[in-house]
């Protein structure tokens, strides 16, 4: 006589499983509060492993880091199953992907936001110093760069390797030398060298009756490890306030295949240092790293005394624009002059914002598709970050620098977490509510009313 099998069990329509594992003590709390807060009562059910899902026909979320992220459990129920990142990305946040998928889009849409809204500059890969010169045989631009500024005025550029986080590895060039050093700085020491260092560490450890421990260069950064480099014109001068130069971080939400949303709060990251036009003199004389200070305005790169201040909310600067210092060579004072805009300036700011996010994410979807796949089942907030510069003619023009998965939320600082808790609840409100109640799908307006503003909706008819 044949043995019955327990069916299993059915899911429970009411019940979402949550597993909400961010790792990070500042947005974790605000996460879980916005989920639960966006659901009746008793239907989110945290959990802390998938082991507690009962069935895998179960409604479930993800919100964890992305390595930890069960993607194969993801797409076996994509009907169900809703995680909070894309499996594939790197047309976006890798900078030499984005400089690629930049360029491609351009070359086909003359038209597109991006024209004016990115600087285009030259990507290689070298290993170490000594092959640069080969890797840069095709970099065109740069050479032709190099030969106007040998004649003239010297034209700076900004390296950033490719796979950095953090503002890890950006320097300021203006000639071959100067880049050439930059490479040397990174390249490992040779084995002579470090066998020397090892036996005087090895001595004084032994003298102080210590451990060995790793020695951290500060920098932490080695060419071979890095490979791919992106070089573009540096965005000067930028448009100032206290003398200081900031960039805007937008938050960015992009869901299933294919919606993205700009967060109408935008935040501004002020440089640690008073802002001054880039010199040879001033990397060559003193520390390279500390004369970046006034011009790099990643807040993680600063001391703490540094940081109050450096960080505020982009709708409480001036409405007015105040008098910006020139910078012209052939004057030794800093005059001051009146920016052609009115007090509209924000706003206008703030459209070209919109329409380059949408632009750079309809480029990686549809331009760079191999490198960029978005997922029905999947949502992914992204920080991008963009650059005011001031043209000669006393245009201001927004830049596109660089967009990042998982953003530090630790850059808002106290101050400004409320930003953060908002923008939780309008990611779970337009991402995560729609997909497990198709009757609840909210229309998101202009962001009159502080949330997120529509700048893409784009059939990639992907189920």
């Amino acid at each position: 006589m044949a043995t019955a099998t327990a069916s299993p069990p059915s899911p429970d329509p009411t019940k979402i499983y949550a597993l909400i594992a961010y790792e990070d003590p500042y947005v974790q709390p605000l996460i879980v509060a916005a989920v639960q807060r966006c659901f009746p009562p008793g239907t989110i059910q945290l959990i802390t492993s998938l082991d507690d899902v009962p069935s895998k026909f179960s409604r479930l979320l993800q919100w964890v880091q992305y390595e930890s992220i069960d993607f194969e459990h993801l797409l076996s129920q994509p009907s169900v199953h809703l995680a909070n990142a894309y499996v594939i990305r790197k047309a976006l946040i890798r900078k030499h992907y984005l400089s690629t998928t930049v360029a491609n889009w351009v070359a086909k849409h003359p038209a597109s936001a991006l024209v004016k809204g990115w600087k285009q500059g030259v990507e290689f890969e070298v290993d170490y110093a000594e092959f640069l010169d080969d890797a840069l045989v095709e970099a065109w631009e740069l050479r032709e760069s190099w030969a106007r500024g040998e004649g003239g005025k010297r034209e700076w550029w900004i390296l950033k390797p490719g796979m950095s986080e953090r503002g890890q590895g950006i320097r300021l060039f203006s000639s071959e030398e100067e880049l050439t050093t930059i490479f040397e700085g990174w390249d490992p020491e040779s084995d002579d060298e470090e066998e020397d260092e090892d036996e005087d560490e090895d001595a004084r450890s032994d003298a102080a009756g210590e451990e060995e421990k790793d020695v951290d260069d500060g920098d932490g950064i080695i060419t071979s490890q890095l490979r791919h480099f992106v070089a573009q014109p540096y965005i000067h001068p930028p448009l100032l306030f206290q003398n200081r130069k900031f960039h805007i971080r937008t938050y960015v939400l992009a869901t299933s295949a294919l919606r993205v949303y700009v967060y109408k709060p935008l935040l501004a990251l002020f440089a640690a240092r008073p802002y001054s036009a880039p010199s040879s003199t001033a990397f060559e004389d003193g520390d390279a790293e500390d004369a970046l200070r006034s011009h790099l305005t990643n807040t993680c790169l600063q001391d703490t005394g540094e940081r109050e201040g450096s960080v505020g909310l982009f709708w409480d600067l001036p409405d007015s624009i105040p008098p910006q210092p020139s910078f012209s060579d052939d004057e030794d004072a800093i005059k001051e002059f009146d920016i052609p805009l009115d007090a509209t300036w924000k706003s206008v700011v703030f459209a070209r914002v919109c329409s380059i996010t949408g632009e750079v994410f309809e480029a990686a979807a549809r331009a760079m598709s191999i490198h960029f796949q978005p997922l029905p089942n999947a949502f992914e907030i992204f920080g991008l970050d963009f650059m005011v510069g001031r043209e000669p003619d006393g245009e201001l023009r927004t830049y596109l620098l660089e967009v990042n998965a998982f953003p530090d939320f630790r850059q808002t600082g106290d101050e400004c977490k409320g930003v953060v808790e908002g923008l939780m609840e309008s990611v779970v409100r337009t991402a995560v509510v729609p997909f497990f109640d198709a009757e609840k799908k909210m229309e998101v307006g202009d962001g009159e009313d502080g949330g997120l503003v529509k700048v893409l909706d784009v059939d990639l008819g992907r189920r």
